[in-house]
């Protein structure tokens, strides 16, 4: 028999959801279930209510709690990327919580489904986790659950170093110079006119290997390490499909936060709040989205920028105009954005200098034992913020040379692009893409404006300028 409370957010859901789709929200069908701390927290450090075993997870998940327990943080909810869409509840949510966090992953579910980036991602993602659990479980049984673990351990190191737009087909070879495809159309020779033609390597002397550098650094070392047994292959490629996962929710995170933020906020709105219920949902909804004085608070910044997308396009200036743009378009403009936009082209697109100005916005480095402002230029700031989520916010890696001084050595290049790599990081990464590759690996990166390459050949790591 249902409770009272549970009565009540019951009709909260059917009215939210009934409201969502007034707004035009285009959403999976949604499954909620209430759990406890205990239960939200595991799936929080997991990232999914299934998933493999690791003390990484079991780390989050400490680290989690103890913030929980002591009042420092708490999580409402988790909401999982498939279709049905799951939703999880935390049970000592209050009505009023529960009614904005309801709101909140409608709007992500309908991010979800319709953002480009989440096109391909699959939706049955629970259940793959939940097989990949137990193929890892059964290596342990094999093979011993510390070589497992320590297998993990290199892997996770390096996990989110792959190319979720490349494409592969199987069989496929590399066309000579000048050679038309088989498949080619009629006109095929005709794309060529104004091209140099390409020149044959000479047969004696060695290809590149890679023939192009390579992103995709799990896949490379998948496909080419000398050292890998059939098992870890499976688990590299496992890991791999996970990341392929995740990754479209790291390019979207200011984006996915901020459309959650600012459409929890137009539908409690809409809403019969008493004025208790009012206050409350005002308290919450300020600590969402709160801006930080020493990062970017994803669900503050997202906000504003649709925020100022709809007041434009409501409101287009004499630019706007010339562009085609019509009064009162701010809505049908929020839709396309959230469709075909990222992180860093939302922010490249649509951070204007008013925007940096209004939110006090700045660059600011640590210098010593301080952090000092270094510039309030609205252009660096845009730019700034764009560095930081170009890759998801990770270092931008590719193979170069999976032969290297034609000893089977790999050589990694940094794209650098004015952010450094974290040294003590890199250096304790390094012995893990070792126990990968089987040989030395070298890293080529930028540090105090100068190249420098870092190299572990299997008992140290050493350092040199270029």
């Amino acid at each position: 028999m249902q409770t009272l409370e549970e009565k009540e957010l019951r009709k909260a859901i059917d009215r939210i959801t009934e409201t969502a789709e007034h707004f035009g929200l285009d959403f999976y069908s949604m499954r909620y279930e209430i759990c406890p701390a205990d239960i939200i927290y595991t799936f929080g450090a997991y990232g999914m209510p299934t998933r493999f075993s690791h003390w990484t997870f079991g780390k989050n998940f400490h680290k989690m709690k103890v913030h929980y327990d002591l009042g420092l943080s708490k999580i409402y909810e988790l909401v999982i990327n498939s279709n049905p869409c799951y939703a999880f509840l935390l049970d000592n949510n209050s009505l009023v919580q529960n009614k904005l966090i309801v709101a909140h992953v409608l709007a992500h579910s309908d991010f979800f489904k319709n953002n480009i980036r989440f096109a391909g991602t699959r939706k049955d993602m629970v259940e793959s986790m939940a097989a990949a659990a137990e193929r890892i479980s059964r290596y342990e049984e094999l093979y011993g659950r510390r070589r497992v673990e320590a297998f993990l351990d290199a892997v996770l190191a390096v996990q989110e170093h792959i190319d979720p737009s490349l494409i592969r087909r199987e069989g496929e070879e590399e066309e000579a110079g000048g050679k038309i495809k088989e498949d080619a159309g009629p006109y095929e020779d005709l794309l060529q006119i104004g091209e140099k033609p390409k020149t044959e390597e000479p047969s004696a002397g060695k290809k590149k290997f890679p023939a192009r550098e390579e992103k995709d650094l799990l896949l490379f070392i998948e496909e080419h390490s000398r050292e890998l047994e059939d098992w870890q292959r499976d688990v590299l490629t496992m890991i791999r499909e996970e990341m392929l996962y995740f990754w479209p929710q790291l390019e979207t995170k200011i984006m996915n936060e901020g459309w959650a933020s600012f459409w929890h906020a137009r539908i409690m709105r809409e809403l019969e709040l008493t004025s208790e219920e009012g206050i409350e949902f005002a308290k919450l909804n300020a600590g969402v989205i709160q801006p930080s004085r020493t990062s970017v608070n994803p669900y503050h910044l997202g906000l504003r920028i649709f925020e100022t997308i709809e007041k434009r396009w409501d409101n287009p200036d004499e630019s706007l105009q010339r562009a085609g743009v019509k009064p009162g378009s701010g809505r049908d403009k929020l839709f396309e954005v959230r469709e075909l936009e990222t992180d860093t082209s939302f922010i490249r697109n649509y951070v204007t200098k008013e925007l940096v100005q209004q939110e006090d916005m700045y660059v600011f480095q640590k210098q010593g034992r301080d952090y000092t402002i270094v510039d309030k230029e609205w252009r660096q700031v845009k730019d700034q913020l764009i560095r930081s989520r170009v890759n998801g916010g990770f270092p931008y890696l590719v193979v170069t040379d999976g032969d290297y001084e034609k000893r089977g050595e790999l050589y990694i290049t940094h794209r650098y692009e004015e952010e450094e790599l974290d040294v003590t990081y890199l250096e304790k990464t390094l012995p893990y893409l070792y126990q990968l590759w089987g040989r030395s690996v070298h890293v080529e990166t930028v540090l105090d404006n100068k190249p420098a390459l870092f190299t572990y050949n299997g008992s140290r790591v050493f350092r040199k300028s270029l």
